[in-house]
């Protein structure tokens, strides 16, 4: 009985087959998404070619936005190029922006953004603040004024000793404040022992680390350098090493083990400065080749003053060693005097303490002196 309905449908539908027209059979025997084919290019065109011509973006880039936009008519992408330049946006400030979030272009100017605007401003930041903050970071303006960017600045201002610093902070990094890990790294920097003060560096200087992923490991891993996190240079040393990648670290590590130091020495001087190992490698071989090759001074007398390595050879270390190796030629210099001492002095105290200490000498260290420059 099932096969005698089967066969009887069959011959049903094959019979109103004959009776359509040909142009209705064709269609009928096209896959059913060709149907729409048309439409959704129509859809798709419109942006897309709004999006090249007047935000800069790739064919390609521009169909992939097209897929979340829906706009046939310029008038609101319109509204909203008009509303940045009204705001100082340079044309390509507004592609950049663009070509980050396409979907700004759809967004109502007054009710979605120029609240953003008015609550930076607000807080003191500047006009030329407001267009570094959006251009560097357009995501801001996708992120709820209510629910996120106020409650996350006024945690950030509960480190800040002012609004103008907490929107220093706002202004590093805007994309930090909105992101979901930023509160709840925050309440771990605090149970891990770090100090609201050094909390208050992050945020004015790197807000972006707080938001990283792996923050328990390298908070872990700065305390196994000997970092204490309730200290001033735990935080310090955080920055320095989350700036420096695992293959940047070991090749500055094996220039100055090529120099003769160990590793232990490299990472003793790390806890002394954390910040000389973000010089480059070149810059950690100008120096110690300076201070070997052309002063022919002991190798670990530097390490141990990391600080040197963040001095300029031509401004500072060349002027002020020639003065050193004269006295020394001189015996002009106390015995057990330090090498490293007059190379962090300020000019004016080097300067009375090294050039114009002796009236017989001053006229040829001070010839010195300059010509080093």
């Amino acid at each position: 009985m099932f096969h005698y309905h089967c066969c009887l449908r069959t011959l049903l539908y094959l019979n109103n087959l004959s009776k359509t027209p040909k142009c209705c059979y064709l269609l009928l025997l096209q896959p059913h998404h060709s149907l729409n084919t048309t439409s959704d290019s129509d859809q798709h065109s419109f942006p897309v070619s709004y999006l090249t011509n007047n935000c800069a973006l790739s064919p390609q880039d521009a169909l992939k936005a097209s897929k979340r936009l829906r706009f046939n008519t310029p008038d609101k992408p319109d509204s909203v190029i008009a509303f940045f330049k009204t705001h100082g946006f340079s044309d390509h400030q507004i592609q950049t922006i663009i070509r980050k979030i396409p979907l700004l272009i759809v967004y109502n100017p007054i009710k979605t953004i120029l609240p953003k605007f008015q609550f930076l401003a607000s807080k003191g930041a500047s006009p030329k603040d407001i267009v570094a903050t959006v251009t560097r970071s357009p995501n801001f303006l996708c992120s709820s004024l209510d629910k996120n960017i106020i409650p996350s600045f006024e945690l950030v201002r509960s480190f800040c000793p002012s609004d103008h610093k907490a929107i220093t902070s706002v202004i590093i990094c805007p994309s930090s404040i909105c992101d979901s890990r930023f509160k709840p790294n925050l309440q771990f920097l605090l149970d891990f022992g770090v100090t609201r003060s050094s909390i208050y560096r992050l945020l004015t200087s790197r807000p972006s680390t707080i938001c990283c992923t792996d923050l328990k490991k390298a908070l872990e891993e700065i305390k196994e350098l000997g970092f204490q996190p309730s200290k001033y240079n735990f935080c310090v040393a955080l920055l320095a090493k989350r700036a420096v990648t695992k293959s940047q670290w070991d090749a500055k590590v094996d220039v100055l083990k090529s120099w003769g130091c160990s590793e232990d020495a490299v990472f003793n001087a790390f806890r002394k400065q954390p910040n000389f190992m973000l010089r480059s490698p070149d810059k950690l071989n100008a120096v110690m080749s300076f201070w070997v090759e052309e002063l022919g001074w002991d190798p670990s007398l530097l390490l141990a003053e990391p600080t040197l390595f963040g001095y300029s050879i031509q401004k500072r270390l060349s002027p002020r060693a020639s003065i050193v190796k004269y006295l020394l030629s001189k015996g002009l210099m106390k015995e057990g005097a330090s090498l490293c001492t007059p190379f962090y002095l300020t000019d004016e105290n080097f300067q009375r303490r090294y050039v114009n200490y002796s009236e017989e000498e001053a006229s040829t260290l001070l010839r010195l002196y300059h010509g080093g420059c």
